[in-house]
């Protein structure tokens, strides 16, 4: 099992003979033979904010998250970085966990593969980019967190959470039955990797592993190690942690996602109730993490009580109430995804010093990345969902030893559309016609394609449901975005490089609406390009009111 003691290195400056650029015709290009044809290990994490990454929080350029700069919260994902290529304007289709996932396997927006929402059932029998990676002789791995209700296809080994899956004492599925494996998530996830890794290191036949971890999803539960991590010091407090919502479209307003109003000391945060006492509850809809309490081990429990109890009495004598209260919950809610973050962290820093180890790093590509966004107090909120900036961008860190330029940043619009196109162009293997997204891999090589892409479309489907996110579509150029609340006809539109953070909607200012019309176009160009015909749905019933 993990060892916390083991020394998480940075990567070593390394070369390796590149591989074919272009997408070869047929199953695969028979140039790149074994060992030529890289290696892929791709490192995904779950709702992991990019600005919850030093390299992006403390990037200048970025438009959002920089007042998280100076929390030194991810030094080995930040010397991938160091070594490869950070895409600045990454981004996703639909900001939700399953469908991310599914967009990344086929490479096709949502109303395309079929997975919308988080409650359907995703076609294992498409295809995926993992399917032909195999097809062309690539062993294929995935293990840790799926969340696509069926089986995984496409892979020689698969060994996945169920659902969410727990933080303490998981189980996970594999063909081979059910099980619980002792530990944190996302050590156990690493360690199962690694011993996958172990079996492969002696084969001439390349590799894909998709390592999938829990963290940082709510219910935000540390690993023991972790839990003195900024635990008497305050962090920095995002500048709209008490937005209003003046000047947005009227959903805003309306959701049920903020740490004021829908995060609870019980459920989301821990503080057990004392005896006499009821804890407040409100409508928290998930108690995944307070069950999981009650599977630690007597240690596992020990050791988390010694931290939480005493802050816990603290907090209930101080009686806190209206914004200090808010301030309060923010604080115990950042720190806990972030002493997640860092175990993710460590998990990356694993996996680079098992390939530097065993001499592959040379021929393998590293890629991190999310499934999208969220929310860190940011607008006052949790979660993701929106397109708004902070859950619709994704990170995207990409080492490609030999190829790209140390520390070098993209600034190009790429979404999670494009990840499928771009292994499977890796690894020189034919991209299918069907899928819509494009390869980056001239973009990995310094390319600067004329005709890249200067815009990319989004697409929000799950209301009602959880949090009361209204269903929208957009579209999001270098500088502007255009926002569609399309159940009850509201607009949005930002002028992103001088209001980064979102907060005045242009869409009815005369002065701006050429630029709305433009954006308005381009929006049905894309909806037609990519033959998106389900903008309909539920309209919210707090709209007649705006009518």
């Amino acid at each position: 099992m993990h060892d916390p003691r083991r020394s998480f290195r940075s990567f070593a400056a390394v070369a390796v003979t590149s591989v074919a650029a272009s997408c070869a015709v047929g199953t695969h290009d028979p140039a790149l033979t074994p060992p030529t044809r890289p290696n892929i290990v791709f490192l995904f994490s779950d709702d992991h904010a990019s600005h919850a990454i030093g390299a992006y929080a403390r990037d200048p350029d970025m438009p959002f998250g920089q007042w998280l700069a100076g929390v030194d919260t991810t030094p080995n994902i930040d010397a991938l970085a160091e070594r490869g290529m950070r895409f600045r304007r990454s981004y996703c289709t639909n900001a939700i966990c399953g469908p991310s996932r599914a967009v990344i396997l086929t490479g096709k927006h949502s109303h395309v593969n079929g997975f919308m929402d988080n409650g359907d059932r995703f076609d294992g029998d498409q295809s995926t980019f993992p399917k032909l990676l195999r097809k062309a002789g690539y062993r294929t791995a995935m293990i840790g967190k799926w969340h696509l209700s069926s089986d995984p296809q496409g892979f020689d080994h698969w060994d996945v959470l169920p659902g969410q899956g727990d933080y303490y004492n998981p189980e996970f599925i594999s063909a081979e039955g059910r099980r619980r494996v002792e530990g944190h998530c996302t050590d156990v996830v690493t360690d199962l990797a690694l011993d996958w890794l172990d079996a492969q290191k002696d084969s001439n036949e390349p590799f894909l592993l998709m390592c999938q971890h829990k963290a940082p999803h709510r219910t935000w539960m540390p690993a023991a190690r972790h839990l003195e991590l900024w635990a008497d010091e305050d962090l920095p407090e995002p500048p709209t942690l008490f937005d209003d919502y003046a000047n947005r479209a009227p959903g805003a307003l309306h959701q049920e996602m903020t740490i004021r109003d829908h995060m609870y000391p019980l459920y989301d945060l821990f503080v057990t109730p004392r005896a006499g006492e009821e804890a407040e509850q409100g409508d928290a809809l998930d108690a995944s993490g307070f069950r999981n309490l009650e599977r630690m081990t007597p240690e596992q429990r020990a050791a988390w009580d010694a931290h939480y109890e005493p802050r816990n009495d603290a907090f209930l004598a101080a009686n806190l109430t209206g914004d200090d209260l808010v301030r309060w919950k923010a604080q115990r809610y950042l720190k806990n995804y972030l002493r997640c973050v860092r175990g993710v962290d460590e998990s990356v820093g694993r996996v680079v010093a098992w390939l530097e180890e065993n001499d592959l790093a040379e021929n393998t590509i590293v890629v991190y990345a999310s499934d999208q966004g969220f929310y860190l107090g940011d607008h006052g909120w949790y979660d993701k969902r929106w397109m708004y900036e902070e859950s619709f961008a994704m990170p995207l860190i990409v080492h490609w030893p030999g190829v790209t330029d140390a520390g070098a940043v993209d600034d190009h619009l790429v979404q999670n559309l494009d990840y499928a196109a771009t292994f499977l162009d890796l690894a020189g293997v034919a991209v299918p016609n069907g899928v819509q997204g494009r390869s980056l891999v001239p973009l990995l090589r310094g390319a600067a394609p004329a005709d890249w892409r200067d815009a990319i479309y989004y697409h929000y489907y799950a209301y009602p449901s959880v949090h009361m996110v209204p269903r929208h579509h957009g579209v999001r150029t270098a500088d502007w975005k255009l926002v569609h609340y399309y159940p009850f006809d509201e607009w949005e539109l930002f002028d992103l490089a001088n209001d980064p953070d979102e907060q005045m909607n242009l869409y009815a200012d005369p002065a701006h609406a050429e630029q709305r019309r433009a954006l308005e176009r381009r929006l049905r160009e894309l909806q037609a390009e990519y033959g998106d015909e389900t903008v309909t749905g539920v309209v919210p019933e707090w709209v007649e009111q705006y009518r």
